[in-house]
């Protein structure tokens, strides 16, 4: 019913940029938050930025504040995830997230997921 697919990753040196997308599909869909998540190898999921779907309030990492903006269009059902002078620590798989609940920066909460696109930042 719900599908969530990335996209827009790939491989580029530190400093440079990378624009995720994530489209939604499914008539039904309606999240309270979407959000974008990554995982390195060996390391735990972790929150990236989160956006409210109809207000629009933003929500980041902090180590991604100033860097990274989070976008929507709600017409389009597509998010975004602009990602601006990229760190080797950036490096992970990003998921694209719908929640229609709370606590946005908790991952368990998420019930919307999409496959991953890989980011790889090399120094």
């Amino acid at each position: 019913q719900v599908q969530l697919v990335e996209s827009g990753g790939g491989l580029v040196q530190a400093g440079g940029s990378l624009r995720l997308s994530c489209a939604a599909s499914g008539r039904s869909f309606s999240p309270n938050y979407m959000g974008w998540f990554r995982q390195a190898p060996g390391k735990e999921r972790e929150f990236v930025a989160a956006i409210g779907w109809s207000g629009g309030g933003t929500y980041y990492l902090d180590s991604v504040k100033g860097r990274f903006t989070i976008s929507r269009d709600n017409a389009k059902n597509t998010m975004f995830l602009q990602m601006n002078s990229l760190k080797s620590e950036d490096t992970a798989l990003y998921y694209c997230a719908g929640s229609t609940r709370g606590l946005i920066r908790l991952a368990a909460n998420y019930n919307y997921w999409g496959q991953g696109t890989q980011v790889t930042v090399s120094s």
